[in-house]
Order: C-alpha cells, then sequence, then structure tokens
C-alpha cells in the first residue's frame, strides 16, 4: 500500500508533489515526515527542511563519479546536508529497500 494512503488511515495530513510543483522548497518545509520518491539523485536541500523532520528517503540512482570501484548509489535527499537537521533519515543503500522486500515476502528462506 502506498505510503501516502497509510499516513492517512492514520489521520495525517498528506501533500503529495512532484519534483517540478511550484514552490516545492516552500511545502517541503512545512513537513513533519518527508517522504522522496524523485528519482532525481540529492535532490532535496538540508534548507529546504524544518528542524526535526523526519525524512525517508525510497530514491536509489546509481553514481560513478563519487566512487573510486563500481557504483555507489545514492538518493534522493542529500544525505550529508540533511542530516544536522533532519531527528531520523533513511540511509541509501540500506534503508527503505530491505524493510520492502521483507515487507512483500521476498526475503531469502532458510533450508530446514
Amino acid at each position: 500500500m502506498p505510503v501516502a494512503l497509510l499516513l492517512r488511515r492514520g489521520d495525517a495530513t498528506v501533500t503529495i508533489c512532484h519534483s517540478k510543483t511550484a514552490n516545492l522548497p516552500e511545502i517541503i518545509g512545512t513537513a513533519d515526515i518527508l517522504v522522496a520518491a524523485t528519482g532525481h539523485p540529492n535532490f532535496v536541500q538540508s534548507s529546504w527542511l524544518k528542524p526535526g523532520v523526519v525524512v525517508i528517503d525510497v530514491g536509489t540512482t546509481p553514481s560513478r563519479t563519487t566512487k573510486k570501484a563500481g557504483v555507489r548509489w545514492v538518493g534522493d535527499v542529500d544525505f550529508e546536508g540533511v542530516k544536522g537537521v533532519a531527528r531520523a533519515i533513511t540511509p541509501v543503500p540500506g534503508g527503505v529497500g530491505p524493510m520492502s522486500r521483507d515487507a512483500h515476502g521476498e526475503r531469502g528462506h532458510e533450508r530446514v
């Protein structure tokens, strides 16, 4: 189930935007919880966020410019900048992906 619906079921007020929404930084600046899934690496900046926000970064984009060997995965949120503003932030990789696999029953199974 989409996160927006889960939050609404909990009586949260949900605003859905896209990367070209007018006044996006101002809208994001009102969020208590931000779920970022734009497909644009490091798109969300720390200056857009209010202190104490909880950030769930769903984005996963391969970046070849920042790692000497192989691919480095980056999220839609500028992790290094935002971690000083946010109360909590999911890392990329290793944050939302494992939770999604678990929720969809895609975990490995032990042999008996």
